[in-house]
């Protein structure tokens, strides 16, 4: 097999609806969010869902497949900023090492509200992130768990700050591919993604097979998922969406006339 026929995925269940279920044509790998942009960089595979900051920095490399992405409405509910004191009291926040939208979108937050406390990287342990700071930024599968562990220490929900103070959705991550990709491939890709996101959407049975999966993989009872991914993550990059990935780029990231396409017709 060669890479051609590998896609990539974000080790969270947030991109389960895209993925499970695709072609055994494809071999599909996971990885930390923050891996997965060098994977597409180095030919590991066709396309991955990378973090938005990540594709920022390398866009003169990458190419995005459209109608995908990992995005909140409004609450993301995975992108959590949890502590013992208000944000505004916060002295130092712990930031996670797999993280790179997440603390970019955290810094932009904290600049918005005047405010800079000491960011310190650790490893994603809640315990030990609030053992040593007063905030921690937890994202993903470990943010839905912690969330319901420990519910009156979420402090924040970093994509309904996005959406407050912009009225857009926050795209945390977006489907790349290396620019030199033969199009063949990713039309290919894109098809069979598409085709499994729409099967979750439309297909109840099926829909509840993948969050049966998902919360027997991690734990998470189905009717919070089933709330996840009705309320909170979405991978349908809509219109609404698209703009506030634009504007993310260009508030947060500095980069004028938006994302590149691939064409995938």
């Amino acid at each position: 097999m060669t890479w051609t026929e590998v896609l990539g995925r974000v080790s969270f269940c947030n991109c389960d609806p895209v993925f499970e279920g695709i072609s055994d044509s494809w071999k599909v790998f996971s990885a930390p969010p923050s891996w997965l942009c060098g994977h597409v960089i180095r030919r590991d595979c066709v396309t991955a869902p990378v973090p938005t900051a990540d594709y920022a920095r390398f866009m003169d490399e990458l190419v995005l497949l459209p109608d995908l992405a990992i995005s909140g409405r409004g609450s993301a509910g995975s992108v959590l900023i949890f502590g013992n004191r208000p944000l505004d009291s916060m002295r130092d926040i712990a930031v996670p090492t797999d993280s790179s939208t997440s603390r970019k979108l955290l810094d932009w937050i904290l600049n918005e509200n005047n405010l800079d406390p000491r960011r310190v990287e650790m490893a994603p342990d809640l315990g030990q992130m609030l053992s040593e700071c007063d905030g921690a930024l937890i994202i993903g599968d470990r943010a839905l768990i912690e969330s319901k562990n420990n519910p009156n220490q979420v402090v924040m929900d970093l994509g309904s700050e996005w959406t407050r103070i912009t009225g857009f959705p926050m795209v945390f991550g977006v489907f790349a591919a290396r620019k030199d990709t033969d199009h063949s491939h990713l039309r290919s890709a894109h098809q069979d993604m598409m085709g499994q996101l729409d099967k979750f959407e439309r297909d109840m049975v099926w829909r509840n097979i993948v969050i049966q999966g998902a919360s027997s993989d991690t734990g998470i009872s189905e009717t919070r998922l089933d709330n996840y991914f009705t309320k909170e993550v979405c991978n349908r990059l809509d219109s609404d969406a698209e703009r506030g990935l634009d504007l993310f780029l260009n508030l947060v990231c500095g980069i004028n006339g938006g994302a590149e396409w691939a064409n995938v017709d």
